[in-house]
């Protein structure tokens, strides 16, 4: 059984991952287009060739990715394929879970490194003074 592919739906898909609206879209394809020309060609399951490519190139997209874009594909993929999805990696964290970050002692040394930075830049500052004593003492 052949899947079927709706243009439109995948139209709308790459508009939203793009953040933009039907009018938005609009502006980008030109005169011709509104709102609610988008609307309609959203719900076609087939478009038009030089149609598909003008939305192709207005949204950035090949238009390959809107004739083939299968939304339970990516799902499934996604479901599938983030880490830890499978046995062995949940056999992998299950077995390695002894790590243990201590983040009282991480800002404890955090702490100590801004006090040695200040500690530092007191330093400088106070041979600035020196410096600078000198310097208005000679020019007496």
């Amino acid at each position: 059984m052949e899947k079927t592919i709706h243009q439109g739906r995948n139209i709308r898909h790459f508009r939203e991952m793009l953040g933009l609206k039907q009018e938005g879209l609009a502006m980008e394809l030109g005169d011709d287009w509104n709102q609610r020309k988008i609307s309609l060609l959203e719900q076609k399951e087939v478009i038009e060739e030089d149609i598909l490519a003008e939305v192709a190139k207005a949204l950035k997209v090949p238009v390959d990715a809107i004739k083939n874009f299968d939304v339970q594909d990516t799902i499934f993929n996604i479901q599938n394929n983030y880490e830890g999805s499978n046995t062995r990696d949940t056999q992998i964290n299950t077995t390695n879970n002894d790590c243990t970050i201590n983040y009282a002692d991480r800002w404890l040394e955090a702490v100590d490194e801004i006090k040695k930075l200040y500690e530092r830049l007191l330093q400088a500052e106070k041979e600035k003074v020196e410096l600078m004593e000198r310097m208005l003492g000679k020019g007496k």
